[in-house]
C-alpha cells in the first residue's frame, strides 16, 4: 500500500485557475485605491504633470505586484509565505510630501526611501526576536485598532471619496447601502464560491449600475497607453539628504511595528504562527520591497490591512490567492490603459465593499481579545488606553499638528500610535519587575510549557494569561485562535 500524502495547510492549497484568477481580482480591487492614493497625493503636492503622475501610479502597481509575490511566495529567506497584499504605506506621506516640496524633490524622496528599505532588511532579525513583546493581548488590540482606524477611510468612499464636490450626497450614500446590501445577501444565500467572491460581485454589479446612473466613465481609459514600464531612476539620480533619511528612517520603525500586527493577525486568521523567523522573512522582503521602490519610482511598502479583512471575511487562505493578485497588479503596472479601468471604480462603490471588510478586521481583533485574560490585572487598561489613543487622530485629525514632524509620522498613524502604545503599556505591566509576569514566574520556554507557578496548559484551555505570555496551545503544537 502507498502511503496517503499528507494534507496540505489551506495557506498552501492552490484554487483551480478560474477560482484563482476571480479571488486574486477580489484582493486587487479591495486595495486598488489604497495602492494609487499614495502617488496621487505626494505627486499632487508636488504639483507634478498628469503625464508624471500616471507614471508614478504605473511604477507604484508594478511595484506593489512584484512585492506581493515575493511576501506570498518566497525566496530563501525574503517572505513570510502567507496571504499578505503588500503596497505604500500612508505612514511615509507626510515625510515625504515635505522631502518632496522643501528638501530636494524626488530625487531626495528616493534617496531616503533606499536607504529605510537598507535599514529594514538590516533591522528584520531584531524584530524578530522582539515577538515576545507582542503577545495575544498587543497584536489583538493593534488588530481591532486597525479595523476601526479603516472604518472612516470606507465612510469617505461611501460618501463619494475626499474631496469630491458632491461628498455626502444621498445618492452615494445610496450606491454604497446598495453594494453593502448586496455583499450581505451573497454570503447569507449565495453557493460556498459564490459567497467567497461577494465583495468582487459587490464592486463588478455597483460599478455596472454606477455608469449608467452618471457616477464614472471609463472614457479615460481610451487615452491610456497599452504598455507601459518602469525603468531606474526616471526622475533623476538619487541625492541623500541627512534630515529625509532621518524621517524615512521613522517611517521604517513605525511601518515594520504595523506589518508585525497585519503578520500576526493573518497567521492566527490562517492557523499559521507567525514565530520569529518568519517574522523576519516578511520584514526583510518589505526592506527589499522598498529598495526596489527608490530605485523604480515609487515609495515604501508594507501589509495592506484592508486585505486582511478580506481574508478574514471570505475564509480564504491560500496565499497563491493573494500571489496572483500580485501577479494582476504587476499586469496592470506594465498596461496602463488596463489600470485606467480599474480606477474608474466609483468611490462609493468601494466604499460599502469596505464597511464589511474593515469591520472585519475589528471584529477578528475582539475575537482573540476574547481569549485573554482580564481578571486581577491591568490587561484592561492596556486595550483601553491604546485603543483610545489611536483612534485619537482618527477622530481629531490635526491634533499633533503643533508637534515635531518626527512625533506626527509616529502618531498621526492611529495603527502605529495604538501599536507602540499596546506594546509600551504590555511591558510596562506584564514584563517589568513588578509586573504581573515577574509575580508570576518567568514565561515559559515554549509555547507548550505552563508558566512557574501556574496551572498546566491543556489542550481546552481557553484563556490566555499575562497579556499572553502563556499561550493555549493545541496537542499538535499549533496556536489556538
Amino acid at each position: 500500500m502507498t502511503a496517503e500524502r499528507p494534507a496540505r495547510h489551506p495557506v498552501d492549497e492552490i484554487p483551480p485557475a478560474g477560482r484563482l484568477a476571480a479571488l486574486g481580482l477580489q484582493h486587487v480591487l479591495a486595495m486598488y485605491a489604497g495602492a494609487v492614493a499614495v502617488p496621487l497625493i505626494v505627486g499632487g503636492a508636488m504639483k507634478l504633470s498628469p503625464t508624471d503622475l500616471a507614471y508614478l501610479i504605473n511604477a507604484d502597481l508594478l511595484l506593489c505586484g512584484i512585492a506581493t509575490v515575493l511576501q506570498c511566495v518566497g525566496l530563501w529567506r525574503f517572505g513570510v509565505r502567507l496571504p499578505i497584499m503588500q503596497g505604500c504605506t500612508f505612514a511615509a506621506v507626510t515625510p515625504m510630501v515635505l522631502i518632496g516640496t522643501e528638501g530636494g524633490g524626488l530625487p531626495a524622496i528616493y534617496g531616503s526611501v533606499i536607504v529605510s528599505g537598507l535599514a529594514m532588511m538590516l533591522l528584520a532579525p531584531v524584530f524578530g526576536r522582539l515577538l515576545r513583546f507582542f503577545p495575544p493581548l498587543v497584536t489583538s488590540t493593534v488588530i481591532l485598532v486597525i479595523g476601526l482606524s479603516l472604518l472612516p477611510v470606507a465612510g469617505n468612499w461611501a460618501a463619494g471619496g475626499q474631496g469630491a464636490p458632491d461628498f455626502g450626497a444621498p445618492k452615494n450614500i445610496g450606491l454604497a447601502a446598495a453594494v453593502l446590501v448586496l455583499v450581505i445577501a451573497i454570503q447569507r444565500f449565495g453557493p460556498g464560491f459564490l459567497s467567497r467572491v461577494a465583495v468582487l460581485i459587490g464592486i463588478v454589479a455597483g460599478t455596472a449600475a454606477a455608469v449608467p446612473l452618471g457616477f464614472t466613465d471609463f472614457s479615460g481609459a481610451g487615452d491610456a497607453g497599452w504598455v507601459g514600464v518602469s525603468t531606474p531612476f526616471h526622475f533623476g539620480t538619487p541625492t541623500f539628504e541627512a534630515a529625509a533619511v532621518v524621517s524615512m528612517l521613522i517611517v521604517a520603525v513605525v511601518t515594520m511595528t504595523e506589518t508585525t500586527g497585519d503578520f500576526i493577525a493573518v497567521g492566527e486568521m490562517t492557523d499559521r504562527a507567525v514565530d520569529g523567523r518568519r517574522l523576519a522573512d516578511g520584514l526583510r522582503a518589505d526592506g527589499v520591497a522598498t529598495m526596489l521602490g527608490g530605485v523604480f519610482n515609487t515609495f515604501p511598502y508594507t501589509a495592506f490591512a484592508q486585505n486582511v479583512g478580506l481574508v478574514g471575511m471570505t475564509r480564504v487562505r491560500s496565499r497563491w490567492v493573494v500571489a496572483a493578485a500580485g501577479g494582476i497588479l504587476v499586469v496592470l503596472g506594465l498596461a496602463p490603459k488596463l489600470g485606467a479601468i480599474v480606477a474608474a471604480i466609483p468611490a462609493p462603490v468601494l466604499g460599502g465593499a469596505g464597511l464589511v471588510m474593515f469591520g472585519t478586521v475589528a471584529a477578528s481583533g475582539l475575537r482573540t481579545l476574547a481569549g485573554v485574560d482580564f481578571r486581577d490585572n491591568h490587561n484592561l487598561t492596556v486595550v483601553a488606553v491604546s485603543v483610545g489613543i489611536g483612534l485619537l487622530p482618527v477622530g481629531v485629525p490635526g491634533i499633533y499638528r503643533e508637534f515635531p514632524d518626527w512625533f506626527q509620522t509616529v502618531m498621526d498613524s492611529g495603527i502605529s500610535a495604538g501599536c507602540v502604545t499596546a506594546i509600551v503599556l504590555n511591558m510596562l505591566f506584564n514584563h517589568l519587575p513588578g509586573g504581573r509576569t515577574a509575580a508570576t514566574g518567568p514565561a515559559p520556554a515554549s509555547a507548550s510549557a505552563p508558566a512557574s507557578g501556574s496551572a498546566p496548559v491543556t489542550a481546552d484551555a481557553p484563556v490566555l494569561k499575562d497579556g499572553g505570555a502563556q499561550h493555549t496551545v493545541e496537542q499538535t503544537g499549533k496556536q489556538r485562535v
